[in-house]
């Protein structure tokens, strides 16, 4: 069988099947049942944080933020370019308009154009932020590949503003803030707990699975009770088919939450693997002219969830595309960062602000494997084919 090393994969190595066949014996597979509400306490207590709804998927938590946000047909909704598309289109679900703002070498949002593109091209009066005469109701920030968004400076200026943060945690389940200079009063906190709303995704390839799934919290309790009631189609009554809101069938089944119960008890040890493999990585390219791997933001302990590499460009000129190909005829997969949101069929006649940062990484950053169970051996070879194809296909 000829080698092959995946990107990013599960890993099934505690109580998944025993969990799901407990499901199975006792008839709840979906959307009720008692591993529902194992898994939100379990996401609770490990966010430090009241209460945590399971639900369908990151992108349904996003949509379900938005619509608690009050974000309405014809609002505003600052967002990133730099990031997968999930993380924008429940923008358009809720029929409000985009605005793409840049994000800075951390590949988060930039803090800094956030705030000027606020004082310099939005009008504050009665309270609320106005774009070209839109109501600037919410802002989309993401932490992305696990890296912790610059929160500190973010909330001040939607505080200021009076903008509703959502965190775009689904990358991010494990980062928090260490007390450091950047961490101001958010040291200690989560990512996905700073926010007004924050939300998480379980999707196959992320630090922990439920195949499909994703959860939701809020800052206030009773307001994630309100989210988990319109995940379920806002039913008033157990017994009627009574709903006084539109609801959503976002809830999370019974099966999926008996396999995110197990992973989540395997959370700590996945996170000090992802830790130990990205130094094992740094270690081996470091000196290595050709690539350098991208850090994490100081003062935060991230749980490292993908490790990218930014390709030289004043040294190859091969497209991503080129590498990618080259790298799986080696038996390795990796994968480029995302085309730009803003670039895409469905975005292209929404409004940017000052992408700079957005386009340069969009065109270097190459994500390697970063799988809880790959081994050292497959590690060393990685980076031993990684140098070599890219020396292939440079230049002096």
């Amino acid at each position: 069988m000829e080698r092959f090393i995946p990107l990013s994969i599960p890993n099934f190595e505690g109580n998944e099947k025993k969990y799901v066949l407990d499901a199975l014996e006792q008839g709840w597979v979906s959307t009720g049942g008692a591993y529902i509400t194992k898994l939100e306490h379990q996401l609770a207590e490990f966010l430090h944080t009241e209460n945590a709804a399971a639900c369908q998927s990151g992108t349904a938590a996003l949509h379900l933020s938005l619509v608690e946000a009050g974000v309405r047909p014809g609002d505003a909704v600052i967002v990133p370019p730099l990031t997968f598309i999930a993380a924008v289109n429940p923008v358009k679900y809720q029929h409000a308009v985009p605005v793409f703002i840049d994000c800075d070498d951390s590949l988060c949002m930039d803090p800094v154009k956030l705030q000027s593109f606020c004082e310099e091209e939005c009008e504050f009066k009665n309270g609320a932020l106005a774009y070209k005469g839109k109501t600037v109701r919410a802002l989309i920030v993401v932490h992305v590949f696990g890296n912790m968004a610059d929160m500190a400076s973010i909330m001040e200026t939607a505080k200021k503003y009076n903008i509703k943060v959502i965190e775009d945690a689904t990358e991010a389940l494990g980062t928090r803030y260490l007390d450091g200079p950047s961490a101001g009063k958010y040291a200690g906190k989560y990512a996905g707990t700073i926010g007004d709303f924050g939300a998480f995704s379980f999707n196959g390839n992320k630090i922990i699975t439920t195949g499909g799934g994703g959860a939701v919290t809020a800052g206030a309790s009773e307001t994630v009770d309100h989210l988990r009631y319109l995940s379920t189609q806002a039913k008033n009554d157990p017994h009627y088919y009574i709903h006084d809101e539109v609801g959503y069938n976002y809830r999370m089944t019974n099966l999926q939450a008996a396999l995110g119960a197990a992973q989540m008890e395997e959370l700590p040890e996945f996170i000090r693997r992802k830790k130990a493999n990205y130094e094992r990585y740094k270690r081996l390219f470091e000196g290595f002219e050709l690539v350098k791997m991208l850090e994490f933001r100081e003062d935060t302990d991230s749980n490292r969830w993908f490790y990218s590499l930014e390709i030289n460009r004043d040294r190859i000129t091969a497209s991503l595309r080129e590498i990618i190909g080259e790298l799986e005829k080696r038996g390795i997969q990796t994968r480029a960062v995302w085309g730009l949101i803003n670039e895409q069929l469905p975005y292209r006649l929404e409004d940017t602000y000052r992408l700079e940062k957005a386009p340069y990484y969009a065109g270097r950053i190459l994500n390697i494997p970063s799988s809880t169970q790959i081994t050292v051996e497959e590690i060393e070879y990685v980076t031993e084919q990684i140098k070599e194809t890219l020396e292939r296909f440079s230049y002096e």
